[in-house]
């Protein structure tokens, strides 16, 4: 299993009355691209800068590839970088001049860098333009790579993909991906395209009201998310034993109201239903259900609300 490089213990954030992060638990892997998922103000820009050391919690703690003291944290950060809300920069500089100044401010000896990472981020044209001209996306692909210059083992993004037209969305998911595949970068992202985490993240945490409501993997979740037929019949115990043995299904799962969900054979439902009458478990209710990542999060969100 992947080495954990940070984890949040308890981690509690609070304004006056009001809990940015209450009692927050989460861990991230190495090589793991995080999907943070949830609505504005539920505490995921804050979870980023505690991260980020920009911010410091009230309560509980956070280690960063096992540091978990001020000086400690402050040397595992030089392997990271951060994006986290408006991307910083000089508004009368142009993106290179902007991306020199970090350079020198970053210690990183490798003028090239620049050329590699306007390359990367597709701001090589922008020339003498000054970032005050530059539009949100362009800002948001500069913050980018602004992060990238050190070549990070660790990237922490919120919204990088706020402002982008839907080519540069797929340049910046295949940007973080190759970053992941060939470099072995982590990555915490957080996005409200949700339909974006679900093409990229590895793992998902879901943040609700300053809580953690969920945490799943990719494959957790395309279970979720997937086709399914959901049953209920006159007797679901003796439905389920007919499904496993006579009908051979092997997707199958209880709800937690005790319903059956069956992920494979969705093309034979009238064999299966035929099977569990003559069988004893008439159904009473079969339908088909497909959720994305989006209704996926609405449910859970109204669900723990309700």
């Amino acid at each position: 299993m992947a080495e954990i490089i940070m984890e949040a213990k308890a981690l509690t954030k609070q304004y006056g009355k009001q809990k940015a992060l209450d009692n927050v638990n989460f861990k991230v892997r190495e090589g793991s691209i995080v999907g943070l998922v949830g609505p504005n103000g539920a505490g995921k820009t804050t979870a980023m800068k505690v991260m980020g050391g920009l911010v410091f919690p009230t309560e509980g703690s956070i280690s960063i590839y096992g540091e978990t003291s001020e000086k400690g944290l402050c040397h595992s950060r030089t392997r990271m970088s951060f994006v986290i809300e408006t991307p910083y920069a000089k508004e009368n500089m142009t993106a290179r001049e902007n991306l020199e100044k970090q350079r020198i401010q970053k210690g990183i000896p490798d003028k090239k860098r620049i050329d590699e990472v306007l390359e990367i981020v597709n701001l090589t044209d922008t020339g003498k333009k000054p970032v005050k001209n530059f539009s949100m996306g362009m800002r948001q692909r500069l913050g980018l790579a602004n992060a990238l210059l050190g070549k990070p083992e660790f990237m922490v993004l919120d919204e990088p993909i706020n402002g982008l037209d839907p080519e540069g969305i797929v340049e910046i998911r295949e940007l973080l991906k190759k970053l992941n595949k060939e470099e072995k970068t982590t990555i915490i992202i957080s996005s409200h395209i949700l339909s974006e985490l679900s093409l990229l993240c590895t793992d998902y945490i879901f943040v609700d009201h300053g809580r953690i409501t969920g945490e799943l993997s990719s494959e957790e979740l395309e279970r979720e998310c997937c086709e399914y037929f959901r049953i209920n019949t006159v007797n679901n115990e003796k439905a389920s034993a007919i499904l496993t043995h006579e009908c051979g299904i092997t997707g199958l799962e209880a709800t937690e109201d005790g319903k059956l969900k069956i992920y494979d054979g969705l093309d034979r439902i009238e064999e299966i239903s035929t099977a569990l009458y003559k069988g004893g478990a008439t159904p009473i209710e079969l339908c088909r259900n497909a959720v994305n990542l989006e209704e996926y999060y609405m449910r859970k969100v109204q669900g723990d609300r309700i």
